[in-house]
């Protein structure tokens, strides 16, 4: 679809509201335009571009909810699909949490569009991959990656008279690298809003490093032990906490931040004092929209603050409920750090482990937030603030929170994006002690 600026959004929206015969209506619209490439085994597989478009329609009787989709822009079909979201809210039952939609609120302009990832083509996306196709043919090492670009819009209208519009960019690339052995494999992410931060050949560079000195890897004995944890593989770890920190789970007992009698521990000390994180819509290095999708403005707001929780997020009716701010729930988190650099926290390791990635993240205890995984595309032993030789992986067990609380230092924060659940995030490096690694792993 193509990318509509702001006055054809908004004209377009107001047609479809012109349908509405509802109590309340509110009408969704988004669209986006985007191609990749994807390669394996020292080729490309696959190539193409995608166009995308969708508009969503609820309408609510009362507390009676119907909402249909479509994607087709016809008057007719813009009609249909306003009739048969009303078709389904009068079947529906009542919804006892329904809540009005809103009224008019203000946003700030977003920063998350850029003119030169948008016009990121084909050929861009094929000198990327044949770049990092030459490194690793160089080291005789197989490739397979990912690069995938998107440019898209989102628009939502009320009849309340609420009006929102955002413009986004992204690109996102990834690569793992084997030795032709099967032995040692090196992984390196990113993902921008700006396709100049982007450097394939550096993070090729970073997984062949990786993968060449992961080939010899020794068996450690599982136990406790000093890790330093790089951004890829702490942010599959940070995210099951943030997407704890609902104020409804906390409050219903269900969470780590439950306490017996209803009670939550908002407000209290939860990890370490070096630990903040919080969220900006407007940061430089990771903006994300000004809007959430129920039209609520994002604004910054700190999560934990010198290891205290400050503030969960609140649906509009939880915050009804218990008479809070309702604080939506953003699309990215950010931690502080400090100017220290990857290479800094090894030198300062008298003896740990060095993990590049963790997976298969699941979970063990929701109540402790403990978790377990497994490591891998480069583990390595560290002796005396260097990197001694690679080491088999581990499956570890951990909560966050924990972790969090034997935190010995941070680094400089990047942004990566997990391959979990997509979540964005600014986060450190970071130094633990006493991290959990129950079981070894033949997997590399």
């Amino acid at each position: 679809m193509a990318i509509l600026n702001k006055a054809q959004a908004e004209q377009l929206l107001k047609k479809v509201l012109a349908f509405s015969k509802a109590d309340e209506c509110e009408i969704n619209l988004s669209g986006s335009e985007g191609g990749n490439i994807r390669y394996a085994r020292n080729a490309v597989s696959t190539s193409g571009g995608i166009s995308r478009g969708s508009l969503v329609v609820s309408s609510a009787y009362g507390k009676k909810l119907g909402v249909a989709t479509i994607n087709e822009f016809d008057d007719a079909s813009l009609e249909k699909v306003v009739r048969r979201s009303e078709e389904l809210a009068k079947l529906a039952p009542e919804n006892p949490e329904f809540m009005s939609f809103l009224g008019p609120q203000q946003y700030k302009e977003s920063a998350t569009y850029v003119p030169a990832t948008a016009a990121i083509d084909p050929k861009l996306r094929a000198d990327a991959v044949a770049t990092s196709l030459k490194i690793a043919k160089e080291n005789k090492l197989i490739a397979a990656g990912f690069m995938e670009n998107s440019a898209g819009f989102a628009a939502m209208m009320n009849s309340h008279g609420l009006f929102a519009y955002n413009t986004t960019t992204g690109v996102d690339f990834n690569v793992t690298l084997r030795t032709e052995d099967g032995k040692g494999s090196g992984y390196a992410s990113k993902s921008y809003n700006d396709v100049s931060k982007l450097n394939v050949e550096n993070l090729t560079k970073l997984a062949a490093y990786k993968a060449a000195g992961s080939a010899t890897a020794k068996a450690l004995e599982p136990g406790k032990y000093t890790v330093i944890l790089e951004p890829a593989a702490s942010v599959v770890l940070l995210e099951n906490l943030f997407f704890g920190m609902d104020a409804r789970q906390a409050d219903e007992g269900r969470s780590f931040l439950s306490k017996p009698g209803g009670k939550t521990k908002l407000g209290e000390k939860l990890v370490d004092d070096k630990v903040t994180i919080y969220s900006d819509p407007q940061h430089p290095e990771m903006p994300t929209a000004t809007w959430s999708g129920d039209g609520r403005p994002q604004e910054r707001m700190n999560w934990i603050k010198k290891g205290v929780v400050e503030n969960l997020y609140y649906s509009r009716y939880w915050a009804d409920q218990k008479k809070a701010k309702p604080i939506p729930s953003p699309d990215g988190i950010i931690m502080e750090g400090t100017e220290a650099s990857l290479e800094d926290l090894i030198k300062g390791t008298e003896k740990g482990i060095l993990v590049t990635r963790l997976w298969y993240i699941r979970s063990v205890d929701p109540q402790t937030l403990l978790l377990t995984g497994l490591t891998r595309d480069g583990t390595f032993y560290i002796e005396n603030g260097k990197i001694k030789h690679p080491v088999k992986n581990f499956r570890f067990n951990e909560s966050p929170v924990i972790m969090l609380n034997n935190l010995d230092a941070l680094g400089k924060p990047e942004r990566c994006v997990s391959g979990e659940s997509g979540l964005s995030a600014l986060i450190p490096p970071m130094r633990i002690r006493d991290f959990t690694f129950s079981s070894l792993s033949d997997a590399v």
